[in-house]
């Protein structure tokens, strides 16, 4: 997987490409550890993400824990298929979606 970071002020932009499962999850969570001090405005981009695994939709829900803490989270650019599981798993009604 690879993680593309953009920051602009307050605001992070992350793009996610490949696949965010159990061997990768834990890089995305350091990533995202290290960087949301001081954001008030996250932004997920999953416009090249393939896959997704339920330790990616924990990795996700963390990151949205810590956000409405401090600022907003939004996922944006979701494919059909990882927009299904987000259905399916409920995260559809958590997560903010564009």
């Amino acid at each position: 997987m690879t993680i593309t970071k953009e920051q602009n002020g307050q605001e992070l932009c992350i793009a996610l490409e490949g696949r965010l499962d159990t061997t990768t999850s834990p890089e995305l969570e350091e990533e995202l550890k290290g960087s949301l001090d001081g954001i008030t405005g996250l932004t997920i981009d999953l416009a090249a993400l393939d896959y997704i695994s339920s330790a990616g939709l924990r990795v996700l829900l963390s990151a949205q824990k810590t956000m409405n803490k401090q600022g907003s989270m939004v996922v944006k650019n979701v494919s059909e298929e990882i927009m299904e599981v987000f259905e399916v798993t409920g995260f559809s009604d958590i997560l903010t979606i564009e």
